[in-house]
């Protein structure tokens, strides 16, 4: 027997479709209007693709709807309408597309005033998007002869969804050739240089941002490309434009503003900071940055950026001194005079990636300013700023397992007479990482034991502890962190050894155990560890395996995950 069944159950859009005075609303007002649009309904988009059903989705996405409207629907027409319009059906894109009387409509919403509405600013960024990714050619051609586009970008770019147009701009289009004339058009319309103008202290904050984060992602973009198409005859104009020492010295100009704005301030930070990243490829197209120094990366920083941030050190130092000015904080652990604030955490990001260069002019500019010191100085300060300290952890780490240094041609030069780590000796000598650890360390023990609660930078000088351990057995720097441990007075040296083996050997045992414990099934009992379960045999091992855990924390993995490429550094409220 055979039974017959209408696997497609008639829609009501098509039974609406069958009246010949049917709205464009009525169809919009269907629960299932976008799921049949998308299945290509060729009833429903044969109508949506009327003149005057087009223009009213255009309409709709870059009108203001009406005030009186309850504002739980008054967006529904123009979120429909966005949908319908990017659902990807070819004929509505070819349309959209190739008539100038709906592209002028579309183009129209940018010459509203700012601030442009976010949400139907969002609506009309997806629609043309969407055109520049399926009509790219008809699209740009259509922008270059709107002669204020770019001006518009610009007055606009406070607008989240207007930079997101931006850089679709720029990564929609796929062949090279083309992709190449919008680089070059972009670049004549003077848009990096503009871009740079608005990370000024006369700008308001989500202009800063936005410029900034445009300029980050067209810097990663060019090198990313310029890795797929590595053969290419021509370089990328913005990137090109960007590394200029003209431009560098107009971000360091807004940097150094005597209005001392933090916003612009570290806005044009993230700028710098992008590009100093040094990045390689590897497995499956991953990319990572590389250990300290290592110059076979993928992106080499240009000279002229290293130059002219070295020659602004000073600068960069007094603003670990004397940063913007902020109101005092008070916090439930005490009042913040001044706060950290986020110019300081983004000059001390700036150091680090820096140290991760590793160039002896650098680093020699960082010893005569005692930077490092400073950076030191704020993390036992600020005892609860784990934002901070990850920073100066970082910093330690990279001093701790940097080769030898490069000169800014790339050739390895001695560092000083005796061919051994100026920085690190520094970082020993004038810095007293040693003591100072000691110092913490005690002070926090005796807090503890008068009923205080535990500083909060105890478990990053734990992994620092380590961190010098580590590298007094192993690493490049081995033998000269021997030496320094041994030139220590002898007070020095002998409260350092019984630290190791008491106080750090006890925490990592504990941290080691607590590790263990959280996964292991069973214990013989809440206060004693099975150690023959756990497969630790002794205590050593168990040291040994924490202090091995944590100095995988400080390889170029973590200063990968949590270093250079943390933007969210820059979104924090302050935390002291």
């Amino acid at each position: 027997m055979f039974w017959k069944f209408d696997l497609h159950s008639s829609s009501h859009i098509d039974t609406l479709l069958e009246r010949e005075d049917v709205t464009l609303k009525e169809l919009m007002d269907e629960e299932d209007v976008l799921q049949e649009c998308k299945a290509q309904n060729r009833k429903l988009i044969e109508f949506l693709l009327k003149s005057e059903c087009l223009e009213d989705l255009v309409s709709f996405i870059i009108e203001e709807p009406p005030q009186d409207m309850d504002e739980k629907i008054r967006y529904k027409y123009p979120n429909i309408s966005c949908e319908l319009l990017t659902s990807d059906i070819s004929q509505i894109n070819d349309r959209l597309g190739e008539e100038e009387s709906l592209l002028m409509k579309l183009y129209s919403f940018l010459l509203n005033e700012s601030p442009l509405n976010p949400l139907l600013a969002s609506f009309f960024s997806k629609v043309l998007s969407i055109l520049i990714s399926r009509k790219p050619e008809q699209i740009v051609d259509f922008l270059k002869r709107k002669h204020d586009f770019v001006d518009l970008i610009i007055k606009h770019i406070g607008t989240s969804a207007i930079m997101d147009l931006l850089l679709r701009l720029l990564t929609c289009i796929e062949p090279p050739q083309p992709r190449q004339e919008v680089l070059n058009w972009l670049n004549e319309e003077r848009i990096i240089q503009r871009l740079v103008e608005i990370v000024h202290p006369s700008q308001d904050e989500d202009r800063h941002s936005n410029a900034s984060q445009s300029l980050c992602e067209i810097i990663r973009l060019s090198r990313d490309q310029m890795l797929q198409v590595q053969n290419s005859s021509e370089p990328d104009p913005l990137l090109a434009s960007l590394e200029k020492q003209e431009i560098i010295e107009q971000l360091l100009s807004n940097i150094f503003h005597k209005e001392k704005n933090e916003s612009a301030i570290v806005s044009a930070i993230q700028i710098l900071l992008t590009l100093l990243e040094t990045r390689r490829q590897t497995f499956e197209g991953h990319i990572e940055i590389c250990p300290p120094g290592m110059s076979n990366s993928t992106y080499s920083v240009n000279k002229s950026v290293l130059e002219a941030i070295k020659a602004r050190l000073s600068s960069f130092h007094e603003l670990l001194l004397e940063p913007p000015k902020k109101s005092v904080m008070k916090t439930t652990w005490g009042v913040l005079d001044p706060p950290v604030g986020n110019t300081r955490l983004n000059v001390i990001r700036l150091i680090s990636s820096l140290l991760q260069i590793n160039t002896s002019s650098v680093n020699q500019e960082l010893i005569e300013l005692n930077s490092i010191g400073v950076i030191l100085d704020m993390f036992f300060k600020y005892t609860w700023n784990n934002f901070l300290h990850t920073q100066v952890e970082i910093c330690i780490a990279l001093i701790l397992a940097s080769p030898l240094e490069s000169t800014e041609n790339g050739t390895i030069t001695d560092q000083d007479s005796t061919g051994e780590n100026l920085l690190l000796k520094h970082l020993f000598l004038k810095c007293q990482l040693v003591e100072r650890i000691l110092e913490a360390w005690e002070l926090n023990e005796k807090k503890q034991a008068e009923g205080g609660r535990r500083h909060g930078y105890m478990g990053h000088l734990t992994r620092i502890a380590n961190c010098i351990v580590h590298s007094t057995d192993k690493g490049p720097n081995s033998t000269l962190v021997q030496q320094l441990i041994k030139e220590l007075p002898d007070e020095v040296r002998e409260r350092w050894e019984t630290f190791c083996t008491s106080s750090l050997g006890e925490t990592n045992k504990r941290n080691t155990v607590d590790l263990v414990t959280t996964c292991h099934i069973h214990s013989s009992s809440d206060d004693e560890i099975d150690f023959k379960e756990t497969g630790f045999s002794q205590d050593s091992s168990l040291q040994q395996a924490f202090s091995d855990y944590q100095m995988q924390q400080m390889t170029s993995n973590f200063i990968d995950q949590f270093g250079f490429n943390d933007e969210k550094f820059a979104d924090q409220d302050d935390i002291g």
